[in-house]
């Protein structure tokens, strides 16, 4: 397996076309499978948690579960309502939607308390969840009745309609997104390479290793089923990972392409890089496979989707990156090849003198020197072309270790400070964006018509010998909570009962939004008191509440059980990981201890912006006052994989330039500096990436979004250019417990010489494929 990077690129790079042809083939079968196969769309029973959940089973078995439900709003512009013509204006509605085959059933207008308004009820057919696809017939029709009626607002809204609204919404931002990442993307790669050829690779790769991942994501919905996250996740992550894995990929060939001063052929180019930067590219992407995969021990429909998207986006961009990649390089140091003896060949004929070649030795001893003169003049300093500001930044760890040490931990653990009073809550549709014209409906709806915000539904699962009993303990209930001042005092509590008689359901009504704290406390008097009190003295019956409330906070409460668990197995997976890559269980904690660090002062940023309301007008968001319930464990396991990602990166250079024969502290200020430049330039990529999703109108993906590239930066600019080299150097020899220390030796393979440890600075002779 360590040699299979190096195999796959041999072979790539020898049958480039092969290769390059059947990338595209599997790109092709992926996507055509995807597609063919369809996606499978999580369903209602997916989704249930808890308490909620269990009741939503048991009044689906009597065939009482939740329908999908729009509301038909009838106002006035301005003014009182005209009542005559809002009539009128009810009666076309109802007999518009009474026509449509997606609907089951048109209720009766409804006037609000004040006079001002009117409602229409519609329910749809089919499960609740599927409500967005069938609604656009329904808002249709409402367009069209309002055209007939102009004296008047006609306007729909509902969970269908609001739902298919924030798809559509989504859709928009994502495109947004893209315009906004794409050309700093493009820009970066340039400012790093310094040629449209190379710049245009990574991008390509990352395209398609998106198209295949989305394909495989079908594909694998019908086994775990899409809970409509996954293929958000695959285009935010499939760009950044996919750029960054090319990126350490083409950089590690240029420079044995620099070192190898013309000797080698691409073929063995390739090979040399697959030798490192390919195995370490695995070594990562494994890594944030193994991250990921910890989700799924939440045993949720959501995560589960989250963990497939980020799994397949990973494997297929380390595949890209060890498969086709070699090849493409091959054909472009081919195509460079011809271009420059055909330059060759004109001044040939122009009588101009061909340049002449420096030879490779008297280039390294030049590059030595170069080098010499840099650390005798800053003390090591920077020898990779990183830069000024890169070069500076490293200075403090290299020359006061523990005080850059002491100062960076403490700066970051203030940021991640505010994260202790983090609140969390489950975001429902009172917190969707105000662009969107169904929640703008929906909140002219709710404000004259508040019984609308919230519904507890209590059910209970009897015998049929016994329903005219439970009735009348419901009935008692429904007068309690009407009494109660929490509860919708003018809305009559509805009783519903399956024609079998065992199932029973009581809808109670709350004038509050459902991350109010009266509606959560309501919530919880039925269930501790009213409850009990009633139906629940009876014996032989079964109890559940559900509803709007209920389902946020048994999420909530969901999330907090399994969180021990994932986070255990996380950072146990994490140490595991690095420990068998590097070999050294002191590597692995301390890459386990920063990526809790990075992590945290990350989570804290996110309460620090999001849970107040100082940066809603610097955002454009609207504050929940608590950060969105799945954000944090989710962002928790992406950070450690992609954490993880950079200091296996980081750490495979110290670790090579250990074994090519530098001492300890020499492979360390090595490693670091080499992978300075295009750890940063990975992590520009990145938080570009990340930040453009600031931009979205969903606050969940807001969060998301700043959250990732706040990390990311963190990680690539204090852990690894300040904390990392600082701990590393006074770790010294430590570090690589519990091997042996090694045995140093002149550094004569590679660090500036020639090649990498355990491969030979120029092969053999009589090797055509590598030999000019």
């Amino acid at each position: 397996m360590r040699n299979l990077p190096v195999r796959t690129a041999r072979w790539s790079a020898r049958h480039p076309w092969r290769a390059i042809v059947a990338w595209f083939l599997f790109v092709a079968l992926c996507l055509g499978t995807g597609i063919s196969l369809g996606n499978n769309a999580a369903t209602a029973e997916d989704f249930r948690v808890g308490e909620a959940g269990r009741a939503e089973a048991i009044a689906t078995e009597g065939g009482l579960q939740r329908r999908a439900t729009e509301h038909v709003l009838i106002r006035a512009e301005s003014g009182p309502l005209d009542r005559v013509a809002a009539d009128a204006a009810a009666r076309d509605v109802r007999a518009r939607m009474a026509k449509l085959p997606e609907v089951a059933e048109v209720g009766q207008p409804v006037r609000s308390a004040d006079g001002t308004a009117l409602r229409i009820q519609v329910v749809l057919h089919g499960p609740e969840l599927e409500g967005r696809k069938n609604v656009v017939p329904l808002l249709e029709q409402t367009a069209q009745a309002a055209a007939a009626h102009p004296g008047l607002v006609v306007e729909e809204t509902g969970s269908p309609a609001i739902s298919k609204g924030v798809n559509d919404q989504r859709g928009k931002d994502l495109a947004l997104s893209e315009r906004i990442t794409l050309p700093i993307t493009i820009v970066t790669l340039l400012l790093v390479f310094g040629s449209v050829v190379m710049a245009a690779v990574p991008l390509l790769l990352a395209l398609t290793s998106i198209a295949a991942a989305l394909g495989l994501s079908m594909a694998a919905s019908h086994v775990l089923p899409d809970a409509g996250v996954g293929t958000n996740l695959i285009l935010l992550i499939g760009l950044a990972v996919g750029v960054d894995y090319t990126l350490f990929y083409l950089k590690r060939e240029r420079e044995e392409r620099a070192r190898a001063a013309g000797r080698l052929r691409p073929e063995a180019l390739v090979e040399l890089a697959a030798a490192t930067a390919g195995r370490a590219i695995v070594a990562s992407g494994l890594a944030v496979i193994a991250s990921t995969a910890t989700l799924y021990l939440a045993a949720d429909v959501i995560f589960s989707s989250l963990a497939t998207g980020t799994i397949l986006v990973v494997a297929v961009a380390v595949a890209s990156s060890v498969t086709v990649l070699p090849a493409l390089l091959v054909k472009i140091g081919q195509r460079a090849e011809r271009r420059a003896a055909r330059k060759a060949e004109r001044r040939a004929r122009r009588g101009r003198p061909a340049a002449t070649t420096e030879t490779a030795t008297s280039r390294s001893r030049r590059a030595y020197a170069r080098n010499g003169r840099n650390r005798n003049r800053n003390g090591h300093g920077d020898t990779h072309g990183n830069g000024r500001v890169l070069g500076a930044l490293l200075i403090p760890a290299r020359r006061h270790p523990v005080a850059t040490l002491a100062a960076s931990v403490l700066a970051l653990l203030a940021l991640a400070a505010p994260a202790i009073g983090m609140k969390l809550v489950d975001p429902g549709k009172d917190t969707f964006s105000r662009a969107i014209p169904a929640m703008q409906a929906y909140d002219r709806l709710t404000a004259v018509f508040p019984e609308l915000l919230v519904q507890h539904e209590v059910v209970v699962r009897g015998t049929p010998d016994r329903a005219a009993e439970v009735r009348q303990a419901m009935a008692e209930l429904g007068r309690r909570a009407q009494a109660d001042p929490l509860f919708a005092q003018h809305t009559e509590p509805r009783l519903r009962t399956s024609p079998d008689h065992r199932v029973h359901v009581l809808e109670l009504a709350v004038s509050h939004p459902a991350s109010a704290p009266e509606a959560i406390a309501s919530l919880n008097r039925i269930r501790s008191d009213l409850l009990p009190a009633t139906v629940g003295a009876l014996s032989r019956v079964e109890t559940a509440v559900s509803g709007d409330v209920a389902r946020g906070q048994d999420y909530v409460a969901d999330e907090h059980a399994k969180l021990p668990l994932v986070v255990g197995a996380l950072l146990l997976l994490s140490f595991l990981t690095m420990a068998i890559a590097f070999r050294s269980a002191a590597i692995a904690l301390l890459g386990v201890l920063l990526n809790l660090l990075s992590a945290a002062a990350a989570l804290g940023a996110l309460v620090l912006v999001f849970q107040g309301t100082w940066a809603e007008g610097l955002l454009r968001f609207d504050s929940l006052g608590a950060i969105a319930s799945r954000v944090p464990l989710f962002l928790l396991v992406i950070l450690f994989g992609l954490s993880t990602d950079y200091q296996m990166f980081v750490v495979s250079r110290i670790k090579e330039a250990r074994e090519a024969g530098l001492p300890t502290r020499e492979a360390i200020l090595h490693g670091i500096g080499a992978s300075a430049k295009v750890v940063t330039s990975a992590a520009v990529v990145m938080v570009t990436v990340f930040g453009a999703f600031v931009a979205l109108h969903l606050t969940e993906m807001k969060q998301m979004g700043f959250c990732l590239a706040v990390a990311v930066l963190l990680d690539a600019v204090v852990i690894r250019l300040l904390i990392l080299p600082a701990a590393l150097l006074l770790l010294g020899e430590r570090a690589w417990w519990p091997r042996r220390p090694a045995t140093h030796r002149p550094a004569t393979k590679a660090l500036g010489s020639g090649g990498v440890a355990g491969v030979p600075a120029a092969p053999p002779e009589s090797d055509p494929a590598r030999v000019r």
